[in-house]
């Protein structure tokens, strides 16, 4: 796995990784982690659905995360906002990407939305676990992460994907647990987004409910296609990853097999 960084212009250093196109026609997927991700934890997913697609892939580690740099200050409660309309907007400039698919889990399916919803160009946003807003089930299994993380090996393994583990947990368990998110709402952005939507979500998903997907299939301008899976949690891609994949793989055809020869 070839992992390079950028800086950005506020000094950050972000760890990116890039799968070339077989397609050129197609347009770049962009790979949006979840709360507790990074480059290597998508393992070699982006690789799976880059050669069933032909497109090629951007995969980066937010500030925080992975091999990117650690955390400054606490996060704030519109921290995904910044992510979504300072952070991406930069980045896809320092890649030349003006109209990306935006593949976002979790934290990165908010940010992918935000994103949209502010009038960015995006070709379509494939949404892994997404959350518009904050439902009590998500605080639970916050609460019961930190539970894991403080008795079980859990800061060992995230140790191998994260430069500073305890500084990525609790940055992440402490902005979901404050008191002032729990107003933290995007669901404005949504009746602005007019691009093809795919939504995938486990049945069995331990940080939000189908209301989450709901909102957004009922919200967005264009058709969502709306997929739960069985026997799965809060990551499909993990969990099932060939029907996720697969799912990926027909919905990128069929929204962009003008693009091909």
């Amino acid at each position: 796995m070839s992992v390079d960084t950028v800086e950005l212009a506020d000094g950050q250093r972000i760890e990116v990784r890039v799968i070339d196109p077989l397609e050129r026609a197609l347009p770049s997927i962009v790979f949006l982690h979840e709360g507790l991700g990074s480059v290597s934890l998508w393992r070699d997913f982006p690789d799976r659905i880059a050669t069933a697609t032909g497109a090629g892939a951007i995969v980066y580690s937010r500030h925080g995360y992975g091999q990117s740099s650690t955390l400054r200050e606490k996060r704030a409660p519109d921290y995904m906002h910044r992510e979504a309309l300072n952070v991406l907007p930069e980045l896809l400039g320092i890649w030349e990407i003006n109209k990306p698919i935006l593949f976002g889990h979790s934290d990165g399916a908010s940010i992918a939305l935000i994103h949209a919803g502010a009038g960015h160009e995006v070709a379509a946003l494939i949404l892994e676990a997404p959350h518009v807003f904050v439902e009590e089930i998500s605080l639970q299994g916050a609460a019961h992460a930190a539970l894991i993380y403080q008795t079980t090996d859990l800061p060992a393994k995230l140790a191998r994907h994260h430069s500073d583990p305890d500084k990525t947990f609790w940055g992440w368990h402490d902005i979901w647990t404050n008191a002032n998110f729990r107003e933290w709402n995007i669901e404005a952005y949504l009746p602005l987004i007019s691009c093809p939507t795919l939504l995938i979500q486990g049945e069995d998903d331990e940080y939000g409910s189908i209301a989450q997907i709901d909102a957004i299939a009922g919200a967005v301008k264009s058709k969502a296609q709306k997929h739960m899976l069985r026997n799965c949690g809060h990551t499909p891609h993990r969990e099932q990853t060939d029907l996720t994949t697969k799912l990926v793989t027909a919905f990128i055809r069929e929204n962009f097999s003008r693009h091909l020869a």
